[in-house]
């Protein structure tokens, strides 16, 4: 059965990397999350949550069921190491990392594919079209991908 972006919704671990700043989107899974019941922690919030989000450096902050982390790829060396250790003690854990920029297929270039298991890349591509790379990865290789297309 291919990949979907509803099988985000019931992930109950797992680390999401999405990319191109997908914000409807991320705000839709945040949303429902909140929705039941689970724990927040964000180190920012670049859109509207409807629920308990708590603000906080998520590297400090255990006992959370959710962890939004921000522009993971946009950081330093050592924020970047830091960011991989901690991905690697926390693998029971649902961690979304929520990056502006978008990074689709070249998501091989960056050490943190070994440390995610989906990449959601977002892309607006004419005036009303949207295309949504879903990609699910197992050691840093991509096994399963889908391409969704919106036009309005």
């Amino acid at each position: 059965m291919p990949i979907k972006l509803t099988d985000l919704l019931y992930l109950k671990s797992g680390r999401i990397l999405m990319t191109g700043n997908p914000r409807r989107i991320a705000r839709i899974i945040l949303n429902e999350w909140a929705r039941q019941g689970w724990k927040i922690l964000a180190e920012g919030v670049p859109f509207q949550i409807e629920g308990e989000v708590f603000i906080g450096d998520p590297f400090k902050n255990p006992g959370f069921d959710v962890y939004l982390i921000l522009n993971p790829l946009s950081r330093t060396g050592q924020e970047k190491e830091r960011l991989h250790q901690w991905l690697t003690l926390n693998q029971d854990k649902l961690v979304v990392l929520y990056e502006h920029r978008y990074v689709g297929d070249s998501i091989t270039r960056y050490a943190i594919k070994n440390f995610i298991d989906y990449l959601l890349a977002y892309r607006r591509e004419t005036v009303d079209t949207e295309r949504v790379n879903l990609y699910r990865l197992e050691n840093g290789k991509v096994v399963e991908s889908a391409r969704l297309i919106r036009r309005r």
